[in-house]
């Protein structure tokens, strides 16, 4: 029998400064030590995880004191559930160093020559921000250390709320989250109580089986709500009595939906939402445009500060009214619609088709008619043909998901060498590789950070770039 690894525990180790991905560090001997859920200030004994010989991370066993930048989390599941992260942090200070970690990027991975970072765009609303909710159903509950000695909870529990931090078969019942408004834990509680008083059961995600799975709750400013209840079994005579059962409830919903999901994962994509009241969708507003959003659709989860994103994205294109744009990634087109008041022309290319659809019907909605969108690769799309169609970008807006941009799609935007590229990014580290490619043609002209989720590590940031001076001068009339 292999034995167990002694658990290391380095002892009143200072928390000296913010290091990156919610992490803070301190040193012992001169070995730096990364270390969770902690903030610079903290002394604590540290449990390590890794051990290596230049570094280890870990997570606080003990504390010995506070730091003074510390605040009382808002929130009682804080620290348990996978969702807020730094709740103990003041909200400014989360933003001193989340403009810190772009800059540290940038420099560190980008290797870049950079102009003044602008402010961060910090948000308004730190609570209820966010326009859609996630949340599961499932058998066996997370206990506390707190619940661990109540003979009342047994893990063996019928719960709804959030996966327990890293764990992905076990859930925090949870009471109230703060980052969405009212009905929505309403909606959640009464889901719960109505498949206990019934018999219902919650999904066992071990034995991939059980009736109540999961939920999306969608409110937007425009006061259109759309639920979607996800079921693990096609039996309409527990579904239709829950569906009455909400509506009854919750007069409010304007768009109430159901699916089924026999399959082992949580994705919807390839899922087809039953719509048993309502139209279907919902319309959501950023300044005077409207957007359809459907229970598939993506759009961005922070309304307002959606809006200040597309509104620094906007102003970093530097539109004149004249100007062929092109959105890269442009999902449902919600970027490319925003700025098209002020281009001449917008063509959106994505490889979902399903988003292509949505962008057009968008578009439609805002009778807007110098636009384009089309699903497919943009590297195999934009070819000489389709400009000769179209005529080639004078600004490139680029949204890519986390993972940033493939190299072979770097290549192409080096190659029609657009005289403006603004870059939307919500992961720094991968958008300041892509920079650094880029910088065969382009320099970095404006970057200004987003926060799209307080209380989170992660943070939203946007580059403008143009093309060196030199090579902007060799472009064909």
């Amino acid at each position: 029998m292999a034995r167990k690894k002694k658990q290391v525990v380095l002892e009143k180790v200072l928390v000296e400064d913010y290091a990156a991905e919610g992490k803070s560090l301190g040193r012992v001997d001169g070995k730096v030590i990364f270390i969770e859920q902690v903030v610079p200030g903290d002394v604590v004994d540290v449990r390590l995880g890794k051990n290596k010989k230049d570094w280890a991370e870990g997570r606080p066993a003990h504390f010995h004191s506070y730091s003074p930048d510390r605040v009382t989390p808002f929130c009682s599941h804080f620290g348990v559930c996978g969702g807020c992260q730094w709740q103990m942090l003041p909200y400014e200070r989360q933003l001193q160093y989340k403009e810190r970690q772009v800059k540290d990027n940038l420099q560190r991975i980008g290797k870049l020559q950079l102009p003044v970072i602008e402010p961060i765009l910090g948000a308004e609303d730190t609570r209820y921000y966010r326009n859609k909710m996630e949340y599961t159903f499932g058998n066996r509950r997370f206990l506390t250390t707190e619940e661990l000695g109540n003979p009342d909870i047994t893990p063996d529990s019928q719960v709804a709320g959030f996966h327990a931090r890293g764990m992905f078969d076990k859930l925090v019942d949870i009471d109230t989250c703060y980052l969405q408004a009212e009905p929505t834990n309403a909606i959640r509680k009464a889901i719960k109580h109505y498949g206990l008083e019934h018999g219902y059961s919650f999904y066992d995600i071990r034995a991939h089986q059980g009736f109540l799975r999961t939920m999306q709750v969608r409110l937007c400013r425009s006061g259109e709500l759309m639920v979607n209840v996800v079921v693990g079994e096609p039996d309409k005579k527990k579904i239709i009595p829950l569906m009455d059962h909400l509506l009854a409830l919750f007069p409010e919903i304007t768009t109430l939906l159901y699916t089924v999901n026999t399959k082992w994962n949580d994705s919807l994509h390839d899922l087809e939402p039953v719509a048993y009241y309502g139209k279907g969708y919902v319309v959501e507003t950023l300044e005077a445009f409207q957007f359809k959003v459907g229970p598939k659709s993506f759009f961005q989860t922070n309304t307002s500060q959606g809006e200040r994103l597309y509104q620094v994205t906007r102003e970093f294109a530097e539109l004149t009214g004249n100007e062929t744009v092109y959105d890269l990634y442009c999902g449902t087109g919600s970027i490319g619609i925003f700025l098209s008041e002020k281009a001449g022309k917008v063509v959106g290319v994505e490889v979902i088709a399903a988003a292509i659809e949505d962008a057009k019907e968008n578009a439609a909605l805002n009778n807007l008619k110098d636009t384009a969108f089309y699903a497919g690769d943009v590297v195999d799309i934009c070819d000489d043909e389709f400009f000769a169609k179209h005529g080639r970008p004078d600004v490139i807006i680029t949204d890519p998901p986390r993972a940033g941009m493939h190299e072979k799609l770097v290549r192409k935007i080096l190659d029609m060498a657009a005289p403006v590229v603004v870059y939307v990014s919500c992961n720094p580290a991968t958008q300041a590789r892509d920079l650094q490619w880029l910088s065969e043609k382009y320099e970095v002209t404006r970057v200004k950070p987003v926060d799209m989720f307080p209380h989170t590590l992660h943070i939203e940031n946007v580059v403008q770039l143009k093309l060196k001076k030199e090579l902007n001068n060799e472009l064909p009339e």
